[in-house]
């Protein structure tokens, strides 16, 4: 696999321990800190032009869940959603971010907006991208196939499938997956053992009631409208057949007065697929929500 990705992340790794598991995260820049939440199956690398873009006046911190990116990947562990949630409070109180401008894709809504729930007092604002924070009204196919016993198995952490699928089927403009780009994404998954969170995931999107995490996307579902004052902006991918525009117009029951761009030519790697239109439309959703200057760190 090519190296050429790695000048595509010039990024300091930092480190907290999980009890014994090295949780990674980057932490670039100074000032309003900027907290960005990447999903399945993507990392940290994900949210490289983001914080490109913002860490020459903003504090930007990116974490890895467990399992993924360049944090420890056990094959014993509790990969469900409620575990992520409460690993990345830890490290939001650990640094002590404070005034927190939360940025979440896919999975990361549901893990960002639940550990925001938890400590509500240190997040100001709030950037959703094609996420959700509720059961999930369906799955896709190509999604529950990925959960048969053997076969779901073995595509996804022998082959990878879920992964390399999605540097097709999570973009529109198929030029955008360079060599590096899509070297980037996969190289944290690089044999069975690393593909594990990747599995683990996907077994985590609750079908019934009886699945634990569906209890937990109830109560953040429910929970909502406590976030709701925060000035909130959605961006979304509307090509996206997985968090479809129904999926968003959910969010948009809980976040009536958020400010939404709806764009009709990205899908679900939606930053992948619009930096260049992301970046001022943030910039902008900033200045125009300040947040008090002072930080703790």
């Amino acid at each position: 696999m090519p190296d050429d990705w790695k000048s595509l992340y010039p990024f300091a790794s930092h480190e907290m321990r999980l009890d014994a598991l090295r949780y990674h995260y980057l932490d670039e820049g100074a000032g309003p800190t900027l907290l960005m939440v990447h999903g399945n199956p993507t990392w940290s690398f994900y949210w490289r032009n983001l914080v490109t873009a913002f860490r020459d006046r903003f504090r930007v911190v990116v974490p890895d869940h467990i399992g993924c990116g360049l944090s420890d990947k056990p094959q014993d562990y509790n990969y469900r959603l409620d575990q992520h949630i409460e690993n990345l409070v830890r490290l939001i109180e650990h640094l002590d971010l404070r005034n927190i401008t939360l940025l979440v894709h896919d999975w990361g809504g549901a893990i960002g907006l639940g550990a925001a729930m938890r400590v509500p007092q240190r997040v100001s604002r709030l950037v959703l991208f094609n996420t959700g924070a509720f059961p999930p009204p369906f799955i896709p196919l190509r999604i529950r196939v990925c959960r048969t016993p053997v076969f779901g198995t073995l595509a996804v952490r022998g082959l990878n499938l879920f992964a390399r699928a999605a540097l097709t089927m999570a973009v529109c403009d198929r030029r955008r997956m360079t060599p590096p780009v899509r070297a980037g994404l996969l190289a944290p998954y690089d044999c069975w053992a690393h593909r594990v969170a990747i599995q683990r995931f996907v077994a985590d999107i609750p079908m019934t009631r009886r699945h634990p995490t569906w209890q937990t996307l109830e109560a953040i579902e429910g929970g909502l409208p406590s976030l709701a004052e925060k000035p909130t902006m959605m961006i979304w991918g509307m090509r996206d057949w997985c968090f479809t525009p129904a999926c968003l117009e959910r969010l948009l029951e809980s976040f009536r007065n958020a400010r939404v761009h709806r764009l009709d030519d990205a899908g679900h790697y939606v930053i992948e697929d619009a930096h260049e239109r992301i970046v001022p439309l943030v910039e902008a959703f900033l200045t125009e929500n300040p947040v008090p200057e002072r930080q703790s760190t």
